[in-house]
């Protein structure tokens, strides 16, 4: 099992900049990659970046390319993701997941971009 805790939503106004952060504990050996989800009111969840344990392979979404960077800080056992240029439709609730032989997530952090 692993528990996942997110922290650092909250209300910027566009063009400002959040970091995320996601904390792992439990059986956090198993753990292959993390990432970011997130879900906008009334859309799918889509997953928004993710980095692999071993070797801190990135990946992004078009949309937040250039603006959002995922990062892990293996020591803490933490995965971090820099939210910079912040636009409206970043607006969502942000989740943490990890994946292992399963896929384990995070009760989610609500991020809200004002105009």
């Amino acid at each position: 099992q692993v528990q996942l805790v997110e922290s650092g939503g909250g209300l910027v106004q566009a063009g400002g900049s959040l970091r995320l952060s996601c904390a792992a504990s439990g059986s956090i050996y198993s753990i292959n990659s993390m990432g970011w989800y997130r879900q906008a009111r009334g859309k799918q969840r889509e997953l928004v970046a993710t980095i692999t344990t071993k070797g801190g392979v990135t990946t992004y979404v078009d949309s937040v390319k250039g603006r959002f960077t995922i990062s892990r800080d293996n020591a803490k056992n933490t995965v971090y993701l820099q939210m910079n240029s912040l636009k409206l439709e970043d607006t969502a609730v942000y989740y943490c997941i990890a994946q292992s032989n399963w896929s384990y997530w995070g009760r989610g952090t609500q991020v809200t971009v004002s105009s």
